[in-house]
């Protein structure tokens, strides 16, 4: 009996043994099956995640970020003890005993899913396991899945430290909000740094990880504040927090940035606009996109912040001018249903829903509440609803009219219900008096229909001061400064005329003022001028000053279409030109940053300028990967100067143009301002630039500069269409001079630099004869001609470019203006006064052409 229970206990006893023997030789054989192919876990030791690429001001103010994962990757060492024992008290107690899988976790879930029968499932992976998974391994809820991540996390505890592992699971883990790390996730919910952070928000950021897309902190309030007083419990149970703490921090409310508790971070920033965006479409050509929204790049832009604003300002109001001449009201086109307005509370929470532009300064969005016998009463966002509320009056409604469902307009408005219904959203400003600011009364507003762009750089560096590429960045993302091509119309002539200016031809050179045809694949071509008049023999400073197109046409075929193309092309303006003679006048189109740029080289004397929106890029490591500025400043790098000194730099610039022909240029540009088709710009520093104004109105520009910055408008609809009544001097000159204003007041001008190599002449500006020095007068101006150059005046420098001059054509006297009438009394070639009605055309020869 005893040597039968014996047997049968050894039986039994080897049988366990077996078991257990055959067991740990399959767990084995599995562990070593699913530890073959795994991804290295060694790379970890050079993490660098996806982080936040932002752009920084000159002053070093962050105006705008970038990324598809918001992160802020912050060293262990700079993470806060009270917010790593909050996460290891949510995620791993034990995090710094175990060896990378916590057994005694994992036996206390399953015990608690046995007990519960499956109610209470929770998970039992380690912090080391969850950046296994989160880094090299996928999300799948698989056996397989788990072997391997148990396998790679006693890997990783044996290479890294408890340290970097817990550096790279909060740097890594998603918390919500598109937040990725502490760091990101504290600026998110409370818009704070790591190190302001109290017991309670600290658990609060804890808690996300369990269920990030569920617990929202206005949504779920409840679950999370369960969520968060259960890990200050933990902390306190750990020995990381006292009792009393604990007791006061779980008795605080839940408080967020998106129940409104805290300013956002985003608030801080200026709107997105037009100048960060271009800087995201260009560096992200530059750098690859993976690069710019995941690198964690620091971008020192050119922007200046003050022009920046004053860009946009005085483009709007060029824009807005322009529109509201036309008389007609469109508004947003959305409304808000009548019973959502039944309460302060419920319009401002559709209102707040509503897209409708909000980065317009000045500007509000509104909604009609109720229309009277003559104004309507109207719910402003974010302004309180004092006393009676907020109205638009009659008055303010007298230059509209509205369109029709039949496309027709109707009456002009007398009353505000003659344009808005009630649930209408608008968009307002206030009416203030000049004199001391005082409110008078809220204004409709809408947002033109035609559009525009404007850009201001610095003519030395190429530092781009202010792009405004529209009216409303959140109407329309599209930057009709860099992405809009357009015809220039005649703000290309300057590099016609450059071109003659290398080419023999001097500012007193006199050019035909006449009909002229010619023979094209398309038919008979008949340019003209914008005035549909002829001048006859004209010096082209007269030509460049009023912006004649006749002259322009025969310098271009005199000095040929291929030399023009050349000079267009070294610019800038064009990559390859056609030498088609129409191009001459700005028929091809090209970019106002393009414009911009070559207009720079002008004004700097004629050396290469490259446009730039960014100063400098530094890489995640703080290592320089891009600086625009490559001039040598060997004084920067003395301690101290001698007294007196100034910094000596050197500038290895290409010259793309003659100093002497920029010049001559630019006096000639100086004129049209002065007197020509930019008359109405008045500045208090001397200022050069041109006019343009394409066929039919549908293109108006200015481009112009001090001596030290350009700058550039162009107005047009999107669709081209007509704008009727526009010129470039009309709409883009106030435009330039507004926004000159302010930058002439921060950066100064001066008289432009005369270089060596010359010297003046005084002539007459309409015949182009010589004058004695001391002659004054309207018709003196003092010419720039190099030394060496023997110019000839007067008809004996008559070019005619190949074409007849035209027989009995009646030109127009010496000093006569382009401005029309309803008729013109002039003298004619052979001194006979005649009469000539407005609009005369010429018979046939009054068609084609830009000005």
């Amino acid at each position: 009996m005893v040597r039968f229970i014996g047997s049968f206990f050894g039986g039994i006893f080897t049988l366990i043994t077996m078991g257990v023997l055959f067991a740990a030789l399959s767990v084995g054989a599995i562990f070593y099956m699913y530890s073959r192919d795994l991804p290295s876990h060694e790379r970890l030791a050079q993490y660098t995640p996806p982080t936040i690429s932002r752009i920084y001001s000159g002053e070093g103010q962050i105006i705008d970020e970038f990324a598809k994962e918001r992160r802020l990757f912050v060293p262990v060492e700079e993470i806060p003890d009270l917010v790593k024992q909050a996460f290891i008290s949510a995620e791993d107690k034990n995090f710094y005993t175990h060896g990378g899988y916590d057994v005694t976790g994992m036996a206390s879930a399953l015990r608690d899913a046995v007990v519960s029968r499956g109610e209470n499932l929770r998970g039992a992976s380690t912090i080391t396991q969850q950046v296994m998974k989160n880094f090299l391994l996928s999300s799948d809820k698989t056996g397989e899945r788990k072997i391997k991540e148990l396998i790679l996390a006693s890997r990783l505890e044996e290479t890294l430290s408890k340290d970097k592992i817990l550096e790279l699971y909060m740097n890594e883990i998603f918390l919500g909000q598109n937040s990725y790390g502490v760091a990101a996730a504290s600026q998110t919910y409370f818009n704070k740094p790591l190190t302001d952070l109290a017991p309670h928000e600290a658990a609060m950021l804890a808690a996300m990880p369990q269920a990030p897309g569920r617990y929202h902190p206005v949504t779920a309030k409840e679950r999370v504040t369960e969520r968060r007083n259960y890990v200050l419990r933990e902390m306190w149970q750990n020995g990381y927090i006292d009792k009393t703490t604990y007791e006061s921090e779980r008795q605080l409310p839940l408080k967020s940035v998106q129940n409104g508790d805290f300013t956002a971070f985003r608030d801080a920033l200026p709107p997105r606009d037009y100048f960060t965006d271009e800087i995201r479409r260009q560096l992200s050509g530059t750098f690859g996109e993976e690069e710019f929204f995941g690198g964690g790049l620091s971008i020192r832009a050119t922007a200046d912040p003050e022009l920046q604003e004053e860009a946009a300002r005085a483009l709007r109001r060029g824009l807005e001018r322009y529109d509201r001449s036309q008389g007609v009201w469109r508004g947003t086109r959305k409304t808000i249903a009548p019973e959502q307005l039944t309460s302060e509370d419920s319009w401002r929470a559709a209102l707040a829903d509503v897209d409708v532009p909000r980065d317009i300064d000045g500007w509000f969005p509104a909604v009609v509440l109720e229309t009277g016998d003559r104004s309507a009463r109207i719910g402003i966002e974010g302004q309180p609803e004092d006393g009676e509320g907020h109205f638009i009056p009659a008055e303010d409604v007298t230059w509209a009219r509205k369109r029709q469902e039949n496309g027709r307009l109707g009456p002009q408005a007398k009353r505000a219900s003659d344009l808005v219904a009630v649930g209408d959203v608008v968009l307002v400003r206030a009416v203030t008096k000049d004199d001391d600011g005082s409110f008078v009364r809220w204004s409709l507003r809408q947002v033109p229909e035609v559009q525009g762009g404007f850009m201001a750089m610095d003519v030395f560096t190429g530092r781009v001061l202010a792009m405004q590429g529209g009216f409303s960045y959140q109407e329309s993302v599209f930057n009709r400064a860099t992405q809009a091509a357009r015809q220039p119309g005649s703000s290309f002539k300057p590099f016609v005329y450059a071109a003659a200016l290398d080419s023999g031809f001097t500012p007193a050179t006199i050019v035909v003022d006449a009909p002229i045809e010619v023979n094209t694949p398309q038919g008979l071509w008949r340019p003209k001028n914008a005035s549909n008049r002829f001048y006859g023999p004209t010096t082209i400073r007269t030509g460049i000053e009023q912006s004649r197109n006749l002259m322009t046409v025969r310098i271009a075929e005199e000095i040929g279409m291929d030399t023009v193309a050349g000079y267009a092309e070294r610019f800038g303006v064009y990559d390859r030109m056609p030498t088609f003679l129409a191009n001459s006048l700005g028929s091809q189109e090209t970019t106002l940053f393009k414009m911009v740029a070559a207009y720079a080289m002008f004004a700097n004397g004629g050396e290469r300028v490259e446009p730039t929106l960014v100063d400098r890029v530094q890489d995640r490591f703080g290592r320089t990967v891009y600086r625009h500025d490559q001039r040598v400043c060997e004084d920067c790098q003395l301690a101290s100067l001698n007294p007196g000194a100034g910094l000596q730099i050197t500038s290895k610039r290409e010259r793309v143009m003659d100093a002497i022909t920029a010049y001559q240029l630019t006096s000639m540009m100086e004129g049209v301002v002065k007197r020509g088709t930019a008359r109405g710009i008045n500045l208090p520093v001397p200022v050069a630039g041109k006019t343009g104004t394409t066929n039919d109105n549908k293109d108006v520009w200015f481009v112009g500069y001090t001596s030290n910055i350009v700058a550039g408008c162009y107005i047009g609809y999107d669709q081209p269409r007509t704008m009727n009544g526009a010129s470039g001097g009309g709409f883009c000159g106030p435009v330039f001079e507004q926004f000159m204003r302010t930058a002439i007041k921060k950066y100064g001008g001066a008289k432009f630099k005369v270089p060596p190599g010359g010297y003046f002449i005084n002539i007459d500006r309409f015949s182009g004869a010589r004058l004695a020095d001391g002659a004054t007068g309207d018709n003196v101006v003092a010419e720039y001609f190099r030394e060496g150059e023997e110019p000839i005046f007067g008809l004996g420098a008559m070019v005619d470019g190949g074409f007849q001059m035209g027989g009995n054509l009646p030109l127009f006297a010496y000093g006569e203006t382009d401005r029309g009438g309803s008729s013109a009394t002039v003298t004619t070639a052979t001194g006979e006064r005649k009469s000539v009605p407005a609009k005369a055309d010429f018979g046939t020869l009054s068609s084609g052409g830009l000005y």
